[in-house]
């Protein structure tokens, strides 16, 4: 498609042509990849041959894609400078925000505002260039639909434009833009504004004279000498790319001295001038020569990271972001700022990234160490004194700390020990309860623990007036034992002597029925817990034990 764009600019620079001096671009989709077809969307392409008539050097493209359509706006802005008159012709669908209007390419998928990239060609860009030909630039804007919301910031059509001063701007449906494009502009001498009225269906913006608007040319420009054969034009079709792939001064030389008026004799022309005009073109060629990867491009771009030159992205790509930086560090050290790298600079940039590195792995090592002191000189004064809030202290200033995980369990520990303590205190109460067996002695218990464990059955014996019967106690220990003394002081009734059980089949130490009274496999479970858990081995319980037990199985793994 790059090929047909240059060839319909080349068309008007054949030898014995007539000189071009106007410069205009045609751009229609009616086949859109996945948004639908637009009826005669690109019949505006087929003004090319009348344009060309009359002077106008074309690019015309019909159903572009974003890379061909850019390269006709490409080709229409290198004819600019020299022409005397703008006009440019799009046809298919646009979208605007309200203040800003874009013209969709081929394969643009449903829009969105921060999503249109290469597939949008921007109006108001447009206007911009052609406000250089005051009085003599016409836009002629053909939107398939006009006002359709895509979402709540885009819309489908044309937006409000602000149309420089001297730029005509004329709108219609693409059926009416394509009879007047490929009538009524490539008339010569017409009165464009009269035309488009009699036309109908199209709307005039911007710049319109009181007395007509006749832009085009008086007459038509002669039919030139016959077209080269096919042959001739395939070789110097040939030669041209082949100067084009040296893209060098010799080689467009080359080019030209075989054919001075050829189809590319322009651009040769213009291509040696860029070349002599070129800013620091040995030294791209310099780099060039290195045939860098990516990833020692992603390196180079890691380097000047380091060193606080900004290649806006780690990507492998040296654009603008990265010329920018390699020029800001060339003229830190004393070499031209040309933003183009060669061997001897990547070894000092290398060096110095080098010794960035260490001198910060160094500077974090010195940070980490003084945060370690730091750490654990206030562990010292907080957590080191084992108590609750210095614990707490030390983990609300270092949650993550050298010291957190033994804080954490110690913390635990503190807790489980103060949740095992009234949990017995409860167990005491409710036994206490139980013992007595009166409705006042449930009270009681209800008073201190309102939601305690125990307290639906307190309500329900209250409600009840009577307390049931209690269980078998559990088989009274000798008295002369002071262990089973201590055992006795707790009044352990049936109910807390089979919780007691069951919390030593819980913890897997088998004290066989769990039915409130202590045999001698309760005796025994009691011995094995003890043993354990590191306390007397008496088979009996104690306040010590009792706690110990209930902290246990409250509380998974604390005391193991």
């Amino acid at each position: 498609m790059r090929h047909k764009i240059y060839l319909a600019l080349a068309t008007m620079l054949l030898p014995g042509a007539a000189l071009a001096n106007d410069a205009a671009l045609l751009l229609g989709v009616e086949r859109y990849e996945t948004l639908g077809r637009v009826a005669r969307g690109a019949d505006v392409a087929n003004a090319n041959d009348g344009l060309a008539a009359l002077g106008f050097r074309v690019a015309a493209l019909p159903n572009g894609r974003a890379e061909p359509t850019l390269t006709a706006v490409q080709t229409w802005l290198d004819t600019i400078p020299e022409s005397e008159r703008i006009v440019a012709v799009l046809s298919g669908r646009f979208v605007t925000d309200g203040s800003r209007t874009w013209f969709l390419t081929a394969e643009a998928g449903t829009p969105s505002l921060f999503g249109l990239g290469d597939t949008a060609l921007s109006l108001e860009s447009l206007l911009e260039v052609m406000a250089a030909r005051q009085g003599r630039a016409l836009l002629v804007l053909a939107p398939e639909a006009q006002g359709g919301a895509i979402d709540p910031y885009l819309y489908e059509g044309i937006g409000a434009l602000d149309i420089p001063q001297g730029v005509s701007v004329v709108t219609g449906d693409p059926s009416a833009v394509a009879g007047f494009a490929t009538e009524d502009l490539t008339q010569p001498g017409g009165d464009l504004l009269q035309l488009a009225n009699q036309r109908g269906g199209l709307g005039w913006q911007g710049f319109v004279p009181r007395s007509g608007f006749v832009l085009m040319p008086l007459e038509a420009v002669p039919a030139g000498p016959p077209q080269p054969t096919a042959e001739q034009t395939a070789a110097e079709e040939a030669l041209w790319q082949g100067a084009q792939a040296l893209d060098s001064v010799e080689a467009y030389r080359n080019y030209l001295a075989r054919y001075p008026m050829g189809i590319y004799a322009a651009l040769a022309e213009e291509a040696i001038a860029a070349i002599v005009a070129e800013p620091n073109r040995a030294d791209r060629m310099i780099e060039e020569a290195m045939n860098l990867t990516a990833a020692q491009r992603r390196t180079i771009q890691q380097n000047l990271q380091r060193l606080g030159f900004d290649p806006r992205g780690v990507d492998g790509i040296f654009g603008a972001g990265t010329r920018a930086a390699i020029s800001a560090w060339q003229r830190g050290n004393d070499f031209p700022p040309t933003g183009y790298v060669a061997s001897a600079q990547l070894t000092r940039l290398e060096a110095q990234a080098a010794r960035r590195t260490a001198e910060a792995e160094a500077e974090a090592a010195r940070q980490a160490q003084a945060a370690a002191l730091a750490d654990q000189d206030f562990w010292r004064e907080t957590g080191a004194q084992g108590d609750a809030p210095g614990l707490r202290a030390y983990l609300e200033r270092y949650p993550t700390g050298a010291y957190a995980a033994i804080a954490t369990e110690r913390l635990a520990a503190i807790d489980a020990e103060i949740q095992a303590a009234a949990t017995a205190r409860e167990t005491s109460a409710w036994a206490a309860a139980e013992a007595a067996n009166t409705p006042a002695a449930y009270q009681d218990y209800l008073q201190v623990y309102p939601q305690g464990r125990f307290a639906p059955e307190a309500r329900a014996r209250i409600t009840a007036g009577t307390a049931p019967t209690p269980d078998a106690p559990p088989t009274v220990p000798p008295a002369d034992d002071p262990a089973a003394s201590a055992e006795a002081a707790l009044n352990i009734n049936a109910m807390t002597g089979r919780v007691v059980e069951d919390r030593l089949n819980a913890l897997g130490f088998n004290p066989g029925t769990v039915d409130g009274v202590f045999d001698d496999e309760t005796r025994a479970a009691l011995r094995r817990y003890q043993e354990a858990r590191g306390l007397p081995v008496t088979g009996y319980l104690d306040q010590q034990v009792l706690v110990r037990l209930l902290a246990d199985t409250l509380i998974p793994g604390v005391g193991q």
